[in-house]
């Protein structure tokens, strides 16, 4: 999935484009207003968020714009306005959402991930891939998630990504360029820790013990491997 992020503000740009970009998403930036609706009609994204007070166009003008275009896209508002007028003016826009400035991670993550649920609820085609078994797990692409038992347990895209590669190719060692490959992009320059520090994060939540992986096997030199 594609998210437009319209933010002013360098650093929160740049910040939100790291956080989301880990979380396995394909990221198009815009500083202004314009720009933002530029990218929209260019690059198709699935997912925008809009700073409410930027140069050339604010959140409110683009949103307009965008509706026009497309009315199911989810749509974010980030703002620092926290006046009850100024959430209703974007829902009433067709905000799906609306965060407050400051925000933390997480806060944007579980949001994103939320409507990025009932989204692909609508849009099955993005993620092509039913329901599978890892282990003892069941994993739900179109919904991030993975049940064991009564046990839910959340999933980035990236994660996801991961472990449909592991379980196509159960008892195959896969390496890391293939895993990078196919789970980043073929135009990604992966830092070297950046696959194993994946693999330690997911493990913690889908093993057992994570200190003993089962699901997940690491075949030293040569990759990882489901069993």
């Amino acid at each position: 999935m594609k998210i437009l992020i319209a933010e002013d503000d360098l650093n929160i740009r740049e910040g939100l484009k790291d956080l989301l970009s880990r979380e396995g998403y394909q990221i198009l930036a815009a500083e202004n207003g314009r720009i933002a609706v530029e990218l929209f009609q260019q690059k198709q994204p699935d997912f925008v968020i809009l700073d409410i007070m930027m140069p050339e166009m604010d959140g409110y003008a683009v949103c307009r714009e965008i509706r026009k275009q497309d009315n199911d896209i989810p749509i974010i508002f980030l703002s620092a306005k926290s006046e009850e007028i100024d959430r209703v003016i974007g829902l009433e826009l067709g905000a799906d959402d609306y965060i407050s400035k400051p925000f933390g991670t997480r806060e944007v993550v579980a949001r994103i991930r939320a409507i990025t649920r009932r989204y692909l609820k609508t849009q099955p085609q993005i993620i092509l891939q039913d329901q599978f078994e890892f282990g003892d797990l069941t994993v739900y692409p179109n919904e991030l998630r993975a049940k064991r038992s009564d046990q839910s347990i959340d999933l980035s895209l990236r994660e996801i990504k991961i472990l449909q590669q592991l379980a196509e190719h159960k008892g195959e060692v896969l390496s890391r360029d293939h895993l990078f490959n196919t789970c980043w992009g073929y135009d990604y320059m992966p830092n070297s820790r950046t696959l194993d520090q994946h693999i330690s994060k997911l493990r913690k939540s889908i093993e057992h013990n994570a200190a003993d992986p089962q699901l997940i096997k690491t075949v030293r030199g040569a990759g990882y491997r489901h069993e």
